[in-house]
């Protein structure tokens, strides 16, 4: 049974055996004299019978714009894990510690705590909310679903706030989580009516910090904050304004407040 609106047209040259395949679905495959392809996405399956030359080369270039866009939504996929908060944040405090502070009798404290705060936490949280079901996938894309683990996240800067204050840690370091949980705070608030990028705010106020202690020459890496913005437009993640604003408030937000916190 042929599906409504396609015609049913015959072949006027031998197609080989071949078949192009994704890790998601089959999007074409070629069987003796008949071309069948199948296109797929999360909620439309669709099957196209074509048997006739004339639609070959339309065929073709479905196949070959489906697996373009394949390519660059895995390009962006990858984009979006490596710049991601979990990444970026201890990536950048190692940096600020290993090379600022390695002398430091405390320097391998300042590390553990800032690596649970930033990252093992973090993702121990996200973790144990996708599997109860509390939020839909790791990136929290749902606006509705960020409160809680902001709310939590806050806490546990504040908490390592305390922790790091203990040993006399430099002001640079105890004002990396003191305004961890203050800045926390206001994107809670900022959810609470609008998404804002915390991928472009993770990035960019992690610039900042780079620039406060070893200075312009880590302005270079705001050349990552146009990858990243396309990378979460991309995924459809956020609007081009969300990932803006996330990564310019990031910013102008840590480099203001860390010279006001170290000048103190």
């Amino acid at each position: 049974m042929r599906e409504k609106g396609l015609e049913p047209l015959r072949l006027t040259a031998l197609v080989p055996k071949t078949s192009v395949y994704t890790n998601f679905t089959t999007l074409a495959f070629l069987q003796g004299d008949n071309i069948r392809g199948i296109y797929s996405n999360k909620n439309y399956l669709s099957k196209i019978f074509v048997e006739d030359d004339a639609q070959i080369n339309k065929l073709f270039h479905f196949i070959r714009l489906s697996l373009m866009l394949f390519t660059a939504r895995r390009i962006a996929d990858v984009i979006s894990w490596i710049i991601s908060p979990v990444v970026v944040a201890p990536a950048v405090y190692i940096a600020l510690v290993q090379l600022g502070f390695w002398n430091d009798v405390h320097s391998l404290y300042y590390l553990i705590v800032l690596f649970l705060a930033s990252t093992v936490v973090p993702i121990l949280l996200i973790s144990g909310l996708k599997k109860t079901g509390k939020i839909s996938d790791f990136n929290i894309s749902f606006r509705e679903q960020r409160f809680m683990p902001l709310l939590v996240l806050v806490g546990v800067n504040a908490l390592g706030y305390e922790f790091i204050q203990q040993v006399h840690a430099p002001r640079l370091l105890t004002g990396i989580l003191l305004f961890n949980a203050i800045n926390m705070i206001l994107i809670l608030l900022i959810t609470l009516q609008w998404k804002i990028s915390i991928h472009l705010f993770t990035l960019t106020s992690s610039i900042a910090l780079l620039f406060v202690q070893f200075g312009s020459v880590a302005l270079w890496l705001l050349l990552l904050m146009p990858v990243l913005m396309w990378s979460r437009i991309f995924l459809k993640a956020h609007n081009f304004m969300q990932t803006l604003i996330g990564g310019i408030v990031g910013f102008i937000l840590m480099y203001a407040e860390l010279k006001w916190w170290i000048g103190l």
